[in-house]
């Protein structure tokens, strides 16, 4: 696997709809876990398994607040998502255009 790479812990978690939407919120500003679940309608502590996994894949990290935890995004695994995007659609543009010209 290329060092660059995201593992594919990281694809797996974002493939979940309710995972992004948790990163999307997360990615407004950092919240706890009680907050983020009063905004779905799912329970708290389906809630709290969605972030185990989003923080297991490296995407957020916890800090504690008193009795609270406080999630927020960890950027380094989206920089890591958007490399790996773009290198791959810049591969495929080089060769549809390297096709392309071959056969003009």
């Amino acid at each position: 696997m290329n060092p660059a790479a995201p593992s594919e812990d990281v694809f797996s978690a974002i493939a979940d709809p309710t995972r992004r939407r948790i990163l999307e919120l997360l990615g407004e500003r950092p919240e706890a876990v009680g907050d983020l679940a009063a905004r779905f309608d799912v329970s708290r502590p389906a809630i709290s398994k969605h972030l185990r996994v989003l923080s297991e894949a490296g995407l957020v990290r916890a800090e504690a607040d008193g009795r609270r935890n406080i999630y927020a995004l960890e950027p380094a695994p989206f920089a890591a998502v958007r490399h790996w995007l773009d290198g791959f659609w810049n591969e495929r543009l080089s060769l549809l255009k390297r096709l392309s010209e071959r056969d003009a």
